[in-house]
């Protein structure tokens, strides 16, 4: 008997497609009520994608009924309800957010999957991300991290995956999800485990610096969906091990930390080995000029939903507290900070450098604090100790450079001491992004040198806008200097972070 027997009585897809959702389950190619392939991209010009779809089998991907407790909302209350949660939106027929889990139109196995993970309600980009993403659109999220992003698109990305014929020997994945690092690809691999369960769904994730042997039999063994850094992803292309040609449902998860990195010429190799016509999803905490120029190469006529603004900004639930020291002042000044608030709650401290982050991991622990480091010279193995040791609290104290920054999610951290002040805004943002999470209070520490001077203007600015106070020498420092020019303030050498994948 096969393994997808127990969801649908069809042999060729993966759950009946009108059973338990009430969906119509339209095609990709102009069956009513469809998203269909349209000839202008956002800007109104011919498309950048070209649709040669000749050979390729149509597939589903509008999934989305209004409920009507969503259609009887007057446009005045979606109105209030954007503005009260701070949602902004463009695009054409913009659906009406969605205020409960039911709304969405979720068949029951999802539902009862977010009902064991004691999710309430919907977070802001889950509210109107969601019924974006079904009705198979193209889709462009801007949110901070800790937004609940990661369920936007993989519960979708579900109900997508079960509206397709099961795969066949040799059949690459159905979603593609990439991710910048390691670490973030494999909580999203978590998540999909989870959620994906009950639909007998299966996932792995594929990333540098472990052996490729059961990455490899995961894929010749066939999986739905697959969670890829770009570099080992090509990798397994080019040594036959995956192909894409039956993605229909492509997410590019932390683009502009990707951009970062330097992984253009990898996405775009990557994506040109996909169909035309797939779905994308195309996530961003910030929202700069290279990463929008990507998004137009690669997106088709999308929706954009933002939350709160794409301008950069701190959580307001972060208690930001900036002191502008020496650096021989540093590891005192640390010490000092730790004998304050050290109380078994964990605290995440951010350096500069690998060596750096080493050192001072050696320093604490002679004097007797429980510290751990990772870094993107630990061996994955290394890594997977330290984060474990870590979200226990055996060890509440953990050094990292920015491979921790984005997509690290740790529940309880209390505390983000940024040791050195990272190369750009960006970055800062992001890593005290590690506390003050769902919800949650959470307090940054920041040394600032005068090395740093240069970020000092548009930090005051993010503190300011915060509502922080701005201390007296850091807003004197903030009126002498000069914005950081473009390269250093804002989008990050790109070259400068290739080696995390």
């Amino acid at each position: 008997m096969s393994r997808y027997d127990s969801r649908t009585g069809d042999s060729t897809s993966y759950r009946d497609r009108r059973s338990d959702s009430g969906f119509g389950g339209t095609s990709a190619y102009g069956s009513s009520g469809s998203h269909t392939s349209s000839k202008k991209d956002n800007d109104g010009n011919d498309s950048p994608r070209k649709l040669d779809l000749d050979g390729l089998t149509p597939f589903e991907k509008n999934f989305y009924v209004e409920s009507p407790a969503v259609a009887a909302m007057t446009d005045t209350e979606v109105e209030e309800y954007r503005k009260l949660r701070e949602i902004t939106v463009e695009g054409k027929d913009i659906p009406k957010p969605v205020k409960s889990f039911r709304d969405v139109g979720f068949p029951d196995y999802v539902l009862e999957e977010i009902k064991k993970a004691g999710f309430t309600e919907p977070t802001p980009i889950q509210s109107q991300g969601w019924p974006m993403a079904m009705k198979g659109r193209d889709l462009i999220g801007i949110a901070e991290t800790g937004s609940g992003k990661t369920i936007s698109y993989l519960l979708p990305a579900i109900v997508h995956v079960n509206a397709q014929p099961i795969l066949a020997p040799g059949d690459g994945p159905i979603v593609l999800v990439l991710a910048p690092t390691r670490e973030l690809a494999v909580q999203i691999q978590q998540e999909a485990s989870k959620f994906g369960s009950s639909s007998k769904i299966k996932s792995t994730c594929i990333y540098g610096g472990v052996p490729k042997g059961p990455q490899v039999r995961d894929l010749q063994k066939g999986v739905e969906i697959v969670i890829a850094t770009p570099g080992r992803l090509i990798d397994m292309m080019e040594s036959n091990n995956t192909n894409l040609r039956r993605v229909t449902y492509l997410v590019l998860d932390e683009a502009d930390r990707m951009l970062d990195m330097g992984f253009d010429p990898q996405i775009r190799k990557i994506v040109s080995h996909i169909r035309p016509d797939r779905q994308t999803l195309y996530w961003s905490a910030t929202w700069p000029k290279e990463v929008e120029q990507l998004s137009k190469k690669f997106l088709y006529n999308p929706y954009k939903v933002i939350i709160g603004s794409s301008d950069l900004k701190a959580n307001r639930a972060i208690r930001q507290i900036v002191d502008v020291i020496s650096e021989s002042q540093k590891y005192n000044k640390l010490v000092k900070l730790l004998e304050d608030i050290m109380d078994g709650s964990r605290i995440l401290v951010f350096l500069d450098t690998k060596k750096g982050c080493d050192q001072i991991t050696r320093q604490l622990r002679m004097d007797g604090w429980p510290a751990l480091s990772i870094h993107g010279d630990k061996s994955q193995a290394e890594r997977d100790w330290v984060l474990s040791e870590f979200r226990s609290g055996k060890s509440p104290i953990m050094t990292a450079t920015d491979v921790a920054a984005r997509g690290l999610d740790v529940k309880d951290v209390k505390y983000v001491i940024n040791y050195d002040f990272p190369g750009s805004l960006e970055d800062y943002v992001h890593r005290i992004g590690r506390t003050g999470r769902a919800g949650a209070k959470g307090t940054a520490y920041t040394f600032f040198t005068v090395a740093n001077a240069r970020f000092a203007k548009e930090l005051t600015n993010i503190l300011e806008e915060a509502g922080q106070k701005v201390s007296p020498e850091l807003a004197s420092m903030g009126r002498s200097t000069a914005p950081p020019p473009p390269g250093l303030g804002g989008f990050r050498d790109r070259g400068s972070r290739r080696g995390w994948s």
